[in-house]
């Protein structure tokens, strides 16, 4: 694929959680923690190809990970910050590796 895997990335679910007096509580669990290739948001021909996800701020490429299966509204954490996956995509239905198209999560 040519790509540079050199992003670290850890994909994030936020659980509820309610302790023994129920109350609950949201806790972020890592599913996983990888490498993958980061590409931010720029005017390309293949970014405006992709006007139907005018939020998102990047895109990821990283190996499917056995056992884990990424869903739309999970959180992908790295150095950059956190962002919120808007969509997944299984690249060439190979079962090899994952795209995501995210948003950055700004903090208020």
């Amino acid at each position: 694929m040519g790509l540079r895997f050199n992003t670290f990335i850890d994909i994030i679910e936020r659980r509820l959680v309610k302790d023994t007096e129920g109350f609950s509580q949201t806790v972020d669990e890592i599913l996983a923690s990888v490498r993958a290739y980061k590409e931010d948001r720029h005017a390309t021909v293949a970014w405006a190809n992709r006007a139907a996800f005018s939020n998102a701020t990047a895109l990821y490429r990283f190996r499917v990970i056995l056992g884990v299966v990424v869903k739309p509204g999970m959180i992908i954490a790295c150095e950059d910050g956190r962002y919120r996956v808007l969509s997944v995509e299984n690249v060439k239905n190979r079962n090899m590796y994952i795209e995501t198209l995210a948003e950055k999560i700004e903090s208020i």
